[in-house]
């Protein structure tokens, strides 16, 4: 008895002396000011108050406290030397506040649930410094930036770049005014060179392109058409009057000469964003419950060690390190999150059935892939985003025979004799250069090793769907009636998604058809298209919204609806908060979009939403990062985010949100007053959901043809006729906007 007594106050003592010594390192880098600790006295919900919190890996926070969570002003310690110093809200930095990196750079200013948002100030540790506007960690809105290289550029910012209207000024002295894009000077724009020299006119990535005039200090003059490559270039030369004058001059010169220096600074790489650095307090509160429950059970085998260490997590003979308080979860799982993990744990495979041999479509997989490789890896000119309009024409097709022997252009097979037929084949090819898609990686998604994944149709066409393995792109059988309204629009949607990058509507990247020979002579006509989920984010909930409301609800029965399940416009319990320029743009762009279809007369299109919820931990594997705000602070061998495509931020993740993918959004838990069709979008709880939101328009190839107006005479004799998908597409376009515009709204 008396060894068990001794060597309880001996382990006693050492957890003491442990407590006391974080409590003065903890001193030594914090302010002096009061410190209440859990263990001294429980705090009542709602109730704030000074505390000091020891938290895992040696992390540190002194401020208010309310509702076991950071709430009002208070200062944040990294271990690896980040700090953050001023407001939070509900465990998150929101607020005005200053952050500090171990490398000397700070941002001060705005912050909204621990991004940089609002207006604040970016010093870099090498002398860069912007002051302007933010959304989301990017630099969007009015800023100037001050390189350290002696450039400066004042004007309008998106997505971190100049973009819109901007001046930027060189440290030689020359200098542009005029619009920018990605980055780059395109648009209308002057330059002026520090010698007096002159270029007013249009630009195209960076470079003089179309009409423009160059100008000499003396009066000389150059107007004419300008090229990069000088082979559609053309103009006149017009002399000052000077008899000496060169009349051969080339303004090919300014491209080699006059620009070459005039090279746009990118700034410097942030290390890390605050984003990222956001405790999961959630994760340590489960922690902490754990320890409780552990604690409990020595005090009931009588191993209790007195009231003033019980927020010591583990203590073992040796030990010398205080662990953590106890932080209790603020926030019990809802429902919906919990109901959505559980579900998702069934659905840890791939969605679809892999398309193997024996499989009734796997020649048809294997006459896709053969083609798909042969059009793609074709040799062909090069592409210019500037089409000639016979590029557009109907009879732009092209065949190809693929015998099982092989022939002089495609490679013996396997399958079966069949022809195969690329529609306006240099269309589609510059449509992928236009979105970004690199040649080699899309025969690699379509035709490498892995097969393709069959879906089963989510609506009434009965048109089958195939994923690529990598979930990149999504293959669609078409009608031929589909085939002839994309082929019509095609110039006009060509120009569209030219002119307008974020545009909304479906992206195509390719238009086939394989015709079996024989007896059978079938065809199939297929389209390739962008993925909108392609994500390593759990898509929890996807909702398929028209405004319509005759038969669009579900046929699942709720307890068998999963993450898969698409659901409708009257299955909707949600509506989507967008920060202020989000949702500004948003608006915009589908105003175009809606436009554009509405010129086009096409209907029955909808929006297609999916949304990850930013608590439910990721289950795609350790090697998948998780979503900022959920990454675990008590894991040592976390994952990082990805290196390889650094650009002014290093996050793969946050680099690549735009409109429509990886949007950091909240969402509002909504209840319909009754179950009558005409209340389509519900009444507001206030309960919130921190989402990662994914969303596009769908099913763009449907005209207001003679059998949708017969539809709609029918049907309007049976329904209300507003209630119906089936309308006038000037009448669709007005209700889609008039509902998605209740469904999104502005994060006040």
């Amino acid at each position: 008895m008396s060894k068990k007594l001794g060597f309880r106050k001996a382990l006693e003592t050492r957890l003491k002396k442990s407590q006391v010594a974080a409590k003065k390192k903890a001193i030594s880098i914090f302010t002096a000011m009061s410190v209440a600790h859990v263990d001294d006295e429980e705090l009542t919900p709602g109730e704030v108050r000074n505390m000091e919190k020891a938290l895992p890996r040696g992390d540190i926070y002194t401020g208010q406290w309310c509702d076991n969570l950071p709430h009002g002003d208070g200062k944040f310690l990294w271990t690896d030397g980040c700090m953050y110093v001023g407001e939070w809200y509900k465990g998150k930095m929101t607020g005005k506040g200053k952050f500090s990196w171990p490398s000397g750079a700070t941002y001060e200013g705005e912050f909204k649930s621990g991004f940089m948002d609002g207006k604040g100030t970016y010093t870099g540790c090498s002398g860069d410094t912007y002051k302007g506007s933010w959304v989301m960690n990017f630099k969007q809105g009015e800023g100037a930036h001050s390189f350290s290289s002696g450039d400066r550029y004042e004007g309008e910012w998106r997505r971190g770049l100049p973009d819109g209207q901007g001046r930027y000024q060189w440290k030689n002295g020359n200098h542009y005014m005029g619009q920018w894009r990605n980055g780059l000077m395109h648009g209308n724009g002057t330059m002026i060179w520090s010698n007096g020299n002159r270029y007013d006119g249009t630009w195209e990535d960076g470079f003089p392109r179309g009409n423009g005039n160059f100008k000499w200090p003396d009066g000389s003059l150059y107007v004419g058409i300008w090229t990069k490559d000088g082979k559609d270039q053309n103009g006149t030369y017009y002399p000052a009057g000077s008899p000496s004058e060169n009349l051969d001059w080339d303004p090919q010169q300014v491209f080699l000469e006059d620009l070459k220096d005039a090279k746009i600074c990118t700034g410097e790489n942030v290390s890390i964003l605050p984003s990222q650095k956001m405790p999961n307090w959630s994760a340590m509160a489960k922690r902490s419950e754990g320890r409780q429950r552990r604690m409990v059970d020595r005090k009931s085998k009588n191993l209790s060690y007195g009231s003033d260490i019980t927020d010591v997590s583990t203590a073992g003979e040796g030990d010398s390190k205080v662990q953590d308080v106890v932080v209790r979860n603020p926030n019990p799982e809802n429902s919906d999150i919990r109901q959505s993990r559980a579900q998702f744990k069934k659905i840890m495979k791939k969605q679809g059935q892999t398309i193997s041999k024996g499989h009734k479509h796997y020649d048809l997989m294997l006459n896709l892939q053969l083609g798909i490789r042969h059009s793609v890896g074709r040799p062909g000119p090069v592409v210019s985003l500037d089409l000639r309009p016979s590029a557009f024409d109907p009879k732009e097709k092209v065949w190809t025979k693929f015998p099982p022997e092989g022939s002089k252009h495609t490679p013996p097979h396997q399958s079966c004799d069949f022809r195969w037929k690329d529609y306006c084949p240099l269309v589609f090819r510059t449509l992928r250069k236009l979105f970004n898609v690199d040649a080699a990686d899309y025969m690699l998604s379509i035709c490498g090793n892995d097969a393709l994944r069959e879906l089963s149709s989510p609506g009434k066409s009965g048109m089958f769907f195939y994923l690529t393995n990598d979930d990149r792109y999504m293959i669609k059988t078409m009608k031929k009636a589909e085939v002839k309204v994309l082929i019509r629009m095609l110039p006009a949607y060509y120009n569209h998604v030219r002119s307008f990058q974020n545009t909304l509507v479906t992206k195509f990247f390719g238009l086939h058809c394989v015709k079996l020979t024989g007896t059978s002579q079938k065809k199939v006509r297929f389209v390739i298209m962008e993925n909108l989920f392609c994500t390593h984010y759990a898509i929890h909930r996807r909702f398929d919204l028209k405004g319509s409301s005759h038969g669009r609800t579900s046929s699942k029965p709720e307890s068998e609806v999963d993450p898969t399940t698409t659901l409708k416009d009257l299955d909707l319990n949600y509506i989507f908060r967008l920060q202020k320029l989000w949702f500004q743009e948003f608006c915009r762009q589908v105003d175009r979009d809606c436009d554009f279809l509405e010129q086009e007369r096409i209907m029955d299109y909808s929006l297609l939403i999916g949304f990850h919820f930013r608590e439910v931990s990721s289950p795609c594997g350790s090697d998948v990062p998780t979503p900022t705000g959920n990454q675990d602070p008590l894991t040592e061998d976390a994952p990082r985010l990805s290196q390889a495509s650094k650009d002014q931020f290093p996050s793969d993740r946050w680099s690549s949100v735009r409109l429509g993918t990886n949007m950091p959004a909240r969402a509002e838990k909504t209840v319909r007053k009754s179950d009558s069709d005409s209340q389509l979008v519900g009444e507001p709880t206030g309960v919130f959901y921190d989402v990662i939101l994914f969303f596009g328009i769908i099913d763009i190839l449907q005209d207001y043809d003679i059998s949708k107006k017969l539809e709609h005479a029918y049907k309007s004799m049976q329904y209300d006729p507003t209630s119906i998908s089936a309308v006038d597409p000037k009448q669709y376009s007005k209700r889609f906007r008039d509902f998605i515009f209740k469904v999104f709204v502005e994060d006040t």
